[in-house]
């Protein structure tokens, strides 16, 4: 080895020698600013399973919000609250759910209508061509829906209906919503937007007639009482009655969306019983 590659190796020996024996008080300006923002007694509590399992006492609370409210002074950004647009419509989800929860929870089972048939198709009709709003025509295509609320005065709802030369659909829901009006209206829908509207119902549907109308409904206050089948109100007269299960308002399908050429001549009344 020559003398030139032993000095340099003297040399990197006694370099490394140097470096080694520096200790961190060799750099006192690093070492007491890191403990003095960090004592010991924040950096030994790592263990979980204690902090969690053993809780903890009253004076070493208050140290840890004392240390927390300087780490919160010192920063200068407040934590970021969370945007009406995320959190805010997450609540409303969940607070509409539980509310749509609990009226559900409120409904008491339906009971099932009475219902009857007559021949006295002749005098049906003969008394409601006298009476006003009372014989209407159900365009082919088409679904009439008669709002009938209850009131405080009678216990159940009765109706009675007939029909010229064809059939129609009918059935009966009842809607848990809160009356605002005691009017009775009627609602024409196409089969089109019945059909959008309709996604959700409460209680099974039942799979009979193929040409049966409304299957089922967005409102999810509203129960099945009678689903929409195709009766010969051509042939007999068609009626029955149904106890109040509560307030809410009936709602009386005649539907004639299955039918693409034919409009039906519709005669029918709605009154209330004690």
């Amino acid at each position: 080895m020559s003398n030139s590659a032993m000095e340099r190796l003297e040399a990197t020996s006694e370099l490394q020698s140097r470096l080694s024996s520096l200790s961190f008080s060799s750099f006192p300006g690093i070492t007491s600013k890191q403990c003095d923002d960090r004592p010991p007694d924040r950096l030994q509590n790592t263990d979980l399973s204690k902090s969690f399992s053993q809780p903890k006492k009253q004076p070493e609370m208050e140290e840890t919000k004392e240390d927390s409210g300087q780490h919160a002074e010192g920063n200068e950004e407040a934590p970021a609250e969370p945007a009406l647009g995320e959190g805010g419509e997450e609540n409303n989800s969940v607070e509409s759910c539980q509310l749509s929860g609990e009226i559900k929870a409120q409904m008491p089972p339906l009971k099932p209508p009475t219902t009857w048939t007559s021949a006295a198709l002749k005098e049906l009709k003969a008394k409601l061509r006298t009476e006003k709003d009372s014989v209407v025509t159900v365009y082919r295509g088409d679904i009439m829906t008669v709002h009938v609320p209850t009131v405080p005065e009678a216990k159940k709802v009765c109706w009675e209906f007939a029909t010229d030369g064809y059939d129609i659909g009918f059935g009966i829901y009842f809607d848990w919503t809160p009356v605002t009006s005691r009017s009775i209206t009627v609602h024409i829908s196409e089969s089109s937007d019945d059909e959008d509207e309709e996604e959700e119902l409460e209680g099974p549907v039942s799979n009979g007639d193929v040409e049966k109308g409304s299957k089922t409904q967005t409102n999810s206050n509203l129960a099945e009482i009678l689903p929409v089948y195709r009766q010969d109100s051509h042939l007999s007269v068609f009626g029955g009655s149904h106890d109040f299960p509560g307030e809410g308002t009936y709602l009386l399908k005649f539907d004639n969306s299955y039918s693409l050429w034919r409009n039906k001549t519709l005669y029918y009344r709605v009154y209330y019983s004690a």
